[in-house]
């Protein structure tokens, strides 16, 4: 079991890999803690976790994903794809000078971490999945199913997929669709059961216009949408979005693992009002099988999307409850 540790202040590296460099911020020392943001976040989505980790005796490590922050930003799409982002979560492994991790991610950065997993279990020994449940490749052709979930609207994942499309909706005022976007899918500022639904665009119409106006989520304050914003204000959301972008892509790549188990020890929290757990209850359900080595998984009450900033104390208390019970 790990000790607890003096915490040092964090310390921000930038590393190589395939892609250029990728930007990263450590903090603690001991057992590597990989952490994987997800859209449209950056390292500082960890803020919270990087002392609570350190503390509990690991070295927590949270990176700027390709495309986002400091790190690099190919203009290829296709340089976004899934197997592109593995390489570049062993690279960062490597370089801090390690040959294994335990590999933890929220959001986009769940189903990054889960396919490290996947792809190299020589290298990430353990994940831990937050708000995106993992479901194994599979079914049809990824831009099929999103074209038929919105009916007479479409759903969001298939306005992201659209080159320039999203960016000319969110640059012009980068600091304000953040803002409505985050409350959108935060607890506390949500919009309610009967209103139009935010994942969805009306035709002609755009993401912004199902958005909260007027407050910040609890868990976000001004200073803290002023550091997304200014990143998001100097690279543009074109590398972002370009995960989006590589859905169909990632399923030709990863054919070979179709159905696959993720068989490392798992750990899954979910918030009971994020859509992403009530549309993949199934996947949850199929967990015995999908996750054979789960420890355990947590639906918390009355949270949303943003889990780890939303319920930093519970997250901060299960990861590293979940990080003691792994072997060494």
């Amino acid at each position: 079991m790990s000790q607890p540790a003096l915490v040092t202040e964090i310390t921000h590296r930038l590393v190589s890999s395939s892609v250029g460099r990728i930007h990263l911020v450590e903090q603690g020392s001991g057992p590597l803690v990989l952490l994987v943001h997800g859209f449209p976040e950056s390292w500082y989505s960890w803020r919270h976790q990087l002392p609570a980790l350190a503390a509990a005796g690991y070295r927590a490590v949270a990176v700027d994903v390709r495309g986002y922050g400091r790190s690099s930003k190919p203009g290829d799409v296709a340089a976004y794809r899934m197997l592109e982002l593995v390489e570049d979560n062993v690279a960062v492994v490597h370089a801090l000078g390690e040959q294994t991790a335990v590999i933890v991610g929220h959001d986009w950065g769940a189903t990054i971490a889960a396919d490290s997993a996947l792809v190299r279990p020589d290298v990430f020994r353990a994940v831990g999945l937050l708000s995106v449940p993992y479901a194994p490749r599979g079914g049809p052709r990824p831009s099929e199913v999103f074209a038929q979930m919105g009916g007479e609207e479409e759903f969001y994942v298939s306005y992201f997929q659209e080159p320039g499309r999203a960016e000319a909706e969110i640059e012009p005022d980068v600091r304000g669709w953040l803002a409505g976007f985050y409350a959108a899918l935060s607890a506390d500022t949500m919009p309610p059961a009967d209103a139009p639904d935010p994942h969805f665009v009306s035709r002609g119409g755009t993401l912004r216009d199902r958005f909260p106006a007027g407050r910040l989520p609890v868990w976000l304050s001004e200073d803290d949408l002023d550091v997304y914003a200014a990143e998001f204000e100097r690279t543009g959301l074109s590398g972002a979005l370009g995960r989006y972008r590589n859905m169909d892509r990632d399923w030709e790549d990863l054919a070979d693992f179709d159905g696959s188990p993720i068989t490392q020890p798992s750990l899954f929290i979910g918030g009971a009002l994020d859509a992403s757990t009530t549309w993949m209850a199934d996947a949850i359900e199929a967990y015995p099988a999908t996750l054979p080595c789960l420890a355990s998984s947590h639906i918390l009450d009355g949270c949303g999307h943003w889990i780890q900033q939303e319920r930093r104390e519970e997250v901060n208390e299960i990861l590293t409850c979940w990080l003691a019970s792994l072997p060494d």
